[in-house]
């Protein structure tokens, strides 16, 4: 009885000796394994978060399906549904431009956007395309504000105009905000357009297009200086 105890008792040791060694070998592994660089041929994911030490979101790398909503004035947009791609944020923790792409059959494009800061893009460049048609767009877009720090009231006012069922009081109240500086205008483009004209686009304060330089599709130079009802003004060459 008493060999049989011994025999127990140093199976136990073992045994003891044994978990002990895995532990200390796990914790070694897994300390090494974050506290190191590590290297991988290949690595699959459906997103990234890049953070600073203090948790402060800078880039996310997303699918479709995971994309961040973006965020302004740190709270996060209403959920959207939005590309696959990068989105960039600031050291406040907004967001503030981001790659974005899409290519099926039946549409293709990429942009890289500049947003103000605390607001929507400014400037972007971008590619646009038809594929059934073969239209194309591609070229630098930049935009104004009339209306500064309005993106939290522009957002409220354009979720209740969506709501409205009365379609003419819906375009009234998108019309009110544009009148009010609330949306973007489309101030300048260099590149090419839809119509096949390769060239520079101006626009003035109210979005109205007033300079207009470019190569249209028959490869004619075109230049026009437009008044604010879009009639061609007479340019005397000296």
């Amino acid at each position: 009885m008493e060999a049989q105890l011994d025999y127990l008792k140093k199976q136990i040791r073992l045994l003891r000796f044994a978990v002990c060694a895995l532990l200390f070998f796990f914790t070694a592994f897994m300390f090494m394994a974050f506290t190191k660089n590590q290297k991988f041929d290949e690595i699959e994911v459906e997103r990234i978060n890049v953070r600073e030490k203090d948790g402060t979101l800078k880039l996310v790398i997303s699918n479709k399906a995971r994309q961040h909503s973006g965020r302004v004035d740190g709270k996060d947009v209403k959920p959207r549904e939005r590309e696959a791609g990068m989105i960039f944020f600031n050291r406040d923790g907004d967001e503030c431009g981001g790659l974005v792409y899409d290519n099926d059959q039946n549409s293709a494009g990429m942009v890289y956007s500049v947003d103000k800061y605390r607001d929507d893009q400014i400037m972007q460049l971008q590619y646009m395309e038809d594929t059934k048609s073969k239209a194309r767009k591609y070229g630098l877009q930049f935009w104004t504000y009339g209306k500064e720090n309005a993106f939290r009231e522009r957002e409220r006012r354009y979720l209740e105009a969506e709501k409205e069922t009365n379609e003419a009081k819906r375009d009234s109240a998108f019309a009110k905000m544009r009148a009010e500086g609330l949306f973007a205008t489309d101030r300048m483009f260099i590149g090419k357009t839809f119509k096949d004209e390769l060239g520079l686009f101006i626009r003035d304060a109210m979005g109205k297009p007033r300079i207009r330089l470019y190569v249209n599709k028959d490869n004619k130079p075109v230049i026009e200086f437009l008044d604010e009802k879009g009639k061609s003004i007479p340019v005397q060459m000296q």
